[in-house]
Formats: C-alpha cells, structure tokens, sequence
C-alpha cells in the first residue's frame, strides 16, 4: 500500500475561456470507479447541450484503475491530457469532466491539450488538494478512572481520537502511522501503569 495520496479537497467546478469556447472542469472525490461513473453521467446530463463531455479518473493509492475519454474531440486532445494533469499532480480517488461548449474558432490539437490539460490544472488549484495519510486502526482500553486523562492527553499529542465507547471499561479508537506504535505503546503503558491495552486493527487513509 501507498503511505499517502493527495485527493481533491472537495468537489466543485472552476471555468476558463479559451478563444471564445468555455471549458468548465467540474472535480470531485471518487472511492470507487462507480463513484466516478456516477459523476460524469451525472454532468454529462446537466451539460447534455455541451459540444462535449470530456472526462478522466484515477481510483486507487497505487492509481490502479485509471480511464479517459475525448467524447468525440480528436484522439488524445482531451481526456489524455486531462488524465496526465491529475497524475502529473499526483492525485488519486479523484475524477474530472470538462465540458466544452464552443466558441467558433478552431484550436488545433495543440490547442485542444493545453485547453483540457490546463483546465484541470486550474479546477485543482482552485478547489485544493489534500493529503492523506495511510495508519493504523487501534482500540485502547483503560478503566474509567484514567479514561479522561488518556483522552486529554491522546488529543494534545495530536492523536486522533476516532471513537470513544464507554462500558465496563473505555475503549478508545485512534490512528497511529506503523512507525510509532512501539513508541505508542511504551507511552501507554507509562501514562496507565500498565493498565491500558492496545489492539491493531487494520489499515486505512485518513487526512494527513
């Protein structure tokens, strides 16, 4: 697995003019490949009067699923560029649908790449990225009387406090990056006098 991938902060839409035709570059966060799916069928009805729907997406860390279409502009003018400019940026979980809507004047090939390409580029840098990191799961357990102390002190250090369940004892869910759970647990063991216990459980992303 990846350590971290960036990602779209959030999804929205960003439009440039280029010669007269109007490019708007709608981003958003895909999971799944039917996420993206979804979104550009999505756009591509609310732009159903565009000359075209151009799109890409990479899903996955590694970027192993990664898809574009020119929709009708010349081969390799639109969704390749497009789909170079999100792995260029290095994001992942990510899709792009630029619509055109034309202006009456030719822009070459050349011109058709940088339009779509730069499009992308600047939806990204309009809307933000973020990063996410890959850790951890792990569930602490400590009686009552510590609890408070444990939280205060997992939320100072920066920790991020997931989940706080309370039953007989508490069990507290947090992130830890692989790298500091050795360190983490000589830290708990510390702070509890041995009382605490810490379970990992499995891997997942969060913002970093």
């Amino acid at each position: 697995m990846q350590d971290e991938y960036r990602t779209v902060a959030r999804a929205g839409t960003h439009e440039t003019e280029v010669n007269r035709s109007r490019f708007l570059c709608a981003l958003a966060p895909a999971a799944t490949e039917r996420e993206a799916q979804d979104f550009v069928a999505a756009i591509r009805k609310e732009h159903a009067d565009a000359t075209h729907n151009c799109w890409a997406y990479v899903v996955g860390a590694d970027a192993s699923v990664q898809k574009a279409s020119d929709d009708g502009e010349p081969g390799g003018t639109a969704g390749v560029p497009m789909l170079q400019m999100l792995l260029r940026r290095e994001m992942r979980y990510v899709v792009a649908v630029v619509t055109r809507y034309y202006g009456g004047v030719k822009l070459g090939a050349g011109g058709l790449i940088r339009a779509y390409g730069g499009a992308v580029g600047e939806a990204l840098d309009t809307l933000g990225t973020v990063t996410r990191r890959r850790f951890r799961l792990a569930t602490v357990t400590v009686d009552h009387q510590r609890a408070g102390k444990v939280q205060n002190d997992l939320r100072a250090t920066g920790r991020a406090v997931r989940d706080v369940r309370y039953g007989e004892a508490v069990t507290i869910e947090i992130g830890l990056p692989d790298a500091d759970v050795d360190t983490f647990r000589a830290w708990l063991a510390d702070a509890t006098a041995g009382t605490a216990s810490l379970e990992l459980g499995g891997e997942a992303y969060g913002d970093a």
